[in-house]
């Protein structure tokens, strides 16, 4: 990371950020290029390791380029702040940020409710009954992060 003034080094602080997230972007390999989705998210940390879980409908070429490659990156970013200094003529972006790389797997069906649940949990703080009915329309993957590194850029108050 070039400004190491910026990075977060405490694990707990980079998942605060992705508590504060609300669109995960996957980026996938196609071939030449890489697919980039704008995901929903639902997030679990078990001992440390952090677990992306994402939805979908049934099928889709994000699933032909998983079942290809099951490799994938991440970022997600929050706290967007536009701040001007009008004496010196220039501004800055406040932001947080977070990337990182893993695995995707497939969630079988006997833990896709668990998996829905956490997606709602990110999205509805108190309990949120979603329709179970829409659960054999819809794919439940998760994305086991390998590695993650966060970064915080907030204009020191005056």
């Amino acid at each position: 990371m070039r400004r190491n003034d910026r990075e977060l080094k405490d694990m707990n602080d980079i998942i605060r950020v992705m508590e504060k997230c609300d669109v995960c972007r996957l980026a996938l390999n196609d071939e030449d290029y890489p697919y980039i989705l704008p995901l929903n998210f639902g997030m679990q940390v078990d001992n440390g390791k952090i677990i992306l879980y994402f939805h979908g409908a049934n099928e889709g070429k994000k699933y032909e380029l998983i079942a290809k490659d099951n490799r994938a990156g991440f970022e997600m970013d929050c706290s967007h702040n536009l701040v001007m200094d009008p004496v010196k003529n220039s501004c800055t972006m406040e932001y947080e940020s977070v990337i990182g790389h893993g695995r995707i797997e497939m969630v079988p069906e006997c833990e896709k409710y668990n998996a829905l649940c956490l997606l709602m949990k990110h999205y509805h703080k108190e309990d949120f009954s979603f329709n179970q009915s829409v659960m054999p329309r819809t794919t439940v993957f998760k994305l086991v992060v390998e590695h993650v590194s966060g970064k915080k850029r907030m204009k020191k108050k005056a």
